[in-house]
């Protein structure tokens, strides 16, 4: 497995995940998901190129609760194995390692169904945090609910500590839910 940047070269494999219904957004699921096929539909370029939003220029982010929030930095990398298989996200403030409080973490991830348990997210966070080092964070955080086990390995294999155990706002699903620290000492 390798990360690579979105491009119209893995796209139609990434189309069909979400055909498959497979979806990018464990919150809004299907809808999300129709929403970035219409999108790829009315333009493809222009989908891939918001996937790297390196200056945060693709505007203000709606949340799970229809409010809006400044962009951060960030992008998207494909899980690729021949075949799309997933994505992992970045996003973060410049500067510092803190993140404003509707950001619950640095990075996120998804498998698709048919190809989990085979240890794609722990690799590709694995490899993402060779790109975090890169920004010059100190640490990173990710947030998983308190019943996904197997978000909760993916993380400690990769070196993260539980910092905090909380419940997500409503907006977020008002989840029980554990924040870990991945510290990011010299590569």
């Amino acid at each position: 497995m390798e990360l690579v940047w979105p491009s119209r070269q893995y796209l139609p494999t990434y189309v069909d995940a979400l055909q498959r219904g497979w979806s990018p957004d464990n919150l809004r699921g299907a809808a999300a998901a129709r929403e970035e096929l219409d999108q790829i539909e009315r333009d493809a370029d222009a989908y891939l190129a918001l996937q790297v939003d390196r200056d945060a220029r693709g505007g203000d982010v709606t949340l799970p609760d229809g409010s809006t929030a400044r962009r951060l930095p960030g992008y998207r990398r494909w899980m690729w194995d021949g075949e799309f298989c997933g994505l992992i996200g970045f996003r973060w403030q410049p500067g510092t390692s803190a993140l404003p409080p509707h950001v619950l973490g640095h990075i996120g991830y998804a498998v698709v169904e048919w190809k989990r348990n085979r240890g794609l997210a722990t690799a590709a966070l694995k490899l993402q945090l060779a790109d975090c080092r890169a920004e010059g964070l100190e640490f990173v955080e990710l947030t998983t609910d308190l019943d996904n086990l197997a978000s909760q390995k993916v993380i400690t294999a990769n070196g993260g500590v539980v910092v905090e155990a909380f419940r997500k706002a409503p907006a977020f699903g008002g989840a029980q839910s554990l924040r870990y620290r991945i510290l990011l000492g010299a590569a």
